[in-house]
């Protein structure tokens, strides 16, 4: 699966995913994307987003994307927070399609 983790995803979360080719937005050069602009350059780049943003599902279109978004809730975005979640990740990556929204939270 191709991930890409939002800007606000700490980038060492990538070394959790490691049967995922997995990028950041700041590698990316996309890290001052607003969300609408950011899903349009994942296009066909990436499967899923990884984000810590609970309001972009609700503020962006989804069903009509090719990727999926996973939302990570957590009581701070730092690793530490989300550590925890990268089990239900992972298997939320094995099954992700596009136009799903998944939430992840405690």
């Amino acid at each position: 699966m191709r991930v890409l983790l939002d800007a606000c995803v700490p980038s060492r979360l990538a070394g959790e995913l490691p049967d995922h080719e997995v990028r950041t937005a700041p590698q990316m050069g996309w890290a001052d994307l607003d969300d609408g602009p950011l899903l349009d350059a994942m296009a066909e780049r990436f499967d899923v987003l990884v984000t810590v943003d609970k309001s972009l599902p609700k503020q962006q279109r989804i069903d009509d994307r090719p990727l999926a978004i996973v939302v990570l809730r957590a009581k701070t975005n730092r690793l530490a927070d989300l550590l925890p979640h990268v089990s239900r990740l992972r298997a939320v990556l094995e099954n992700a399609r596009p136009g799903q929204v998944f939430e992840i939270s405690g």
